[in-house]
């Protein structure tokens, strides 16, 4: 495998991982500042952010389908293979952020 591929790689988990991470922390001062419970609005919030962070991991979804067909149509199952790689890292990201999360605030998140 090529030394951009497994930066890229790289990447994705961690972009993933701050998504969630940051956009619940970030989420529940905003709550608190209102004064809902902040604990309990960073579960939700990091529940809300997860599809949200393997798309902007793998760059948007244009890229992907885009990817995806080049795969398919043109016979580059390299590409393809990549790509799944790609998302497969981006969901290592967000469930380990999860679990950081559950393990952090002592709720379950489900």
């Amino acid at each position: 495998m090529e030394e951009r591929f497994i930066a890229s790689f790289i990447h994705c988990y961690f972009i993933a991982f701050g998504v969630i991470i940051g956009g619940a922390i970030i989420g529940s001062i905003g709550a608190f500042i209102t004064g809902d419970a902040p604990l309990t609005t960073i579960s939700r919030i990091a529940k809300s952010l997860r599809i949200w962070a393997i798309v902007a991991a793998i760059g948007g979804t244009f890229d992907a389908i885009s990817n995806f067909e080049k795969g398919f149509l043109d016979g580059q199952t390299i590409d393809l293979f990549k790509q799944f790689l790609f998302i497969l890292s981006a969901m290592g990201g967000v469930k380990t952020a999860i679990i950081l999360i559950e393990w952090l605030i002592q709720e379950d998140i489900t």
